[in-house]
């Protein structure tokens, strides 16, 4: 069956499957290339007659990301600039959840399976997913080199902004209401859903938030992004200032040039990347701007994001994922090197290593590691932005993915993105299988998607599934740890945590 509704641009066709309303690919500003390139996004022309919304667009130019995460690319091109939407009732007027793709700001997309948004439109919420630029094309700040490039540091950022602003004109026409607007993200989309959250232009684009595996310490300074693109404009053999030059450079030589500055990132000359040395993202949102004025972090304490409501976590063991195939690198010799670097002394990091190895008597190198880095990239930056917002807004939650995966003989744990399938409840996916074994507990799915469809619904993660889930306050830490068995924990890690005061 096909459903048709009106937009600004013109008309759309979409499909009713199993009583949704599914609009795919749907064009919220104009293509990338030409004189669009490097700038902000501009507004889409209208069409005549019926446009189909059908079938997935076009998503940013990328290279796949590494197992478990990646999966076969759709087509990339300049016109990704594109949105889909699932909805119960296009006459109704319900909550709205925009969720932001994660990736590493170089990869993924708003159309990869586990994104599905049946499961939420089903629960009464319309659910969008959005593509936007990546890596150079979204993130390199040419500012300082060519000045009529000034917000190209944050492209990508700003074409998030644009969905959501198109959100707001149009997602009336879907059943959705632009007064109730939640968004959404894991990994880099956390990361930019606080960015969002720090940024003067997104301000009045939404009430509620949910960064993911991803908090406030991310970003660029403008400074080292400004080296970062004069490096990228070496190897492209383009002078700055001379914008003919640049104009010419192909799509696929600037895609080129960015998989080797990438590359860069573990090699002798990872100096250039200043403070992101040890992120492996030289391309990412940029503050010191005009679009964020601040790291997310800082003008997050400083209420750049009064009232609103934020539901935070990420999972237990997230950065297992990463080291697990590379093990046998990380002997005692590296774990204490990199330790002795994070907390920025020998004295420093040999106490943090006791206290590490303590908790885990029986973990290997790799493993203390692995423990390490999942608290410096993520549980406490999440725990920073919980604490910050709850300082503008009372409405702020925690949870942690505790549920551990059984494949690779268990080797990943409660690992990064692994929470996913649960939130977007897609067990029945192949995607779910592949990183969740054949078993994945349903009532796991259950608990956590219900929590998410409560905090979209009526802004508290509340139901009846779970235990009663307080409010987050920094004494007692309340945390939901959402596993076989859902629990609330109290102060989680405390003395672990507590080192990394002063440190983050």
């Amino acid at each position: 069956m096909e459903t048709v509704i009106q937009v600004a641009q013109g008309q759309l066709r979409g499909s009713i499957e199993n009583g949704l309303h599914i609009f795919k690919g749907v064009p919220y500003a104009a293509p990338i290339d030409g004189p669009n390139r490097f700038r902000a996004p501009q507004p889409r022309e209208s069409w005549s007659g019926v446009r189909d919304a059908m079938q997935i667009g076009l998503i940013s130019r990328q290279a796949p990301l590494p197992a478990p995460f990646g999966s076969p690319l759709p087509d990339a091109g300049a016109d990704c600039l594109n949105l889909n939407v699932w909805s119960p009732d296009v006459n109704a007027s319900l909550p709205v959840f925009v969720w932001i793709h994660g990736g590493a700001f170089y990869g993924g997309s708003g159309v990869e399976a586990v994104y599905d948004g049946a499961s939420f439109a089903r629960n009464g919420v319309v659910c969008v997913t959005i593509n936007y630029r990546l890596g150079a094309q979204g993130f390199l700040h040419l500012a300082d080199h060519f000045p009529e490039f000034a917000e190209s540091g944050n492209a990508g950022i700003l074409d998030q902004i644009a969905a959501l602003t198109w959100v707001q004109q149009n997602i009336a026409a879907f059943g959705g209401d632009p007064s109730r607007v939640t968004i959404g993200g894991e990994s880099a989309g956390g990361m930019s859903v606080s960015s969002l959250m720090a940024a003067p232009h997104a301000k009045g684009l939404f009430t509620q938030a949910i960064p993911q595996s991803g908090a406030g310490h991310n970003g660029i300074s403008a400074k080292t992004a400004t080296v970062i693109a004069g490096e990228v404009l070496r190897r492209l053999d383009v002078k700055p200032g001379d914008s003919a030059a640049l104009a010419k450079v192909s799509d696929e030589k600037l895609f080129e040039v960015q998989l080797e500055v990438m590359l860069l990132m573990g090699g002798p000359d990872a100096e250039i990347f200043g403070e992101v040395a040890t992120s492996m993202m030289p391309f990412q949102p940029t503050y010191g701007t005009k679009v964020l004025p601040q790291q997310p972090i800082d003008a997050i304490a400083t209420g750049s994001a009064a009232g609103i409501k934020v539901l935070t976590g990420t999972t237990m063991q997230e950065s297992l994922v990463f080291v697990v195939a590379m093990a046998e690198m990380f002997d005692e010799q590296m774990l204490e090197a990199s330790v002795t670097q994070t907390f920025g002394s020998v004295e420093k990091g040999q106490a943090a290593l006791e206290l590490y190895r303590a908790q885990r008597p029986s973990a290997l190198p790799f493993q203390i590691t692995a423990a390490v880095e999942t608290d410096r990239m993520f549980i406490v930056p999440a725990r920073r932005l919980a604490d910050a917002q709850l300082k503008h807004s009372p409405d702020v939650w925690m949870y942690r993915f505790d549920w551990e995966t059984p494949i690779y003989d268990g080797a990943f744990g409660a690992c990064h993105a692994l929470e996913l399938v649960f939130v977007f409840n897609n067990l029945h996916d192949p995607a779910a299988t592949y990183l969740c074994g054949d078993n994945a507990p349903q009532g796991v799915a259950d608990a956590m998607h219900q929590a998410w469809v409560a905090f979209v619904k009526t802004g508290t993660p509340q139901h009846a599934g779970i235990p009663s889930w307080p409010r987050h306050d920094t004494d007692d830490r309340p945390t939901m740890q959402f596993n076989t068995a859902s629990t609330l924990g109290h102060n989680l890690n405390a003395d672990e945590l507590a080192l990394w005061d002063g440190v983050l």
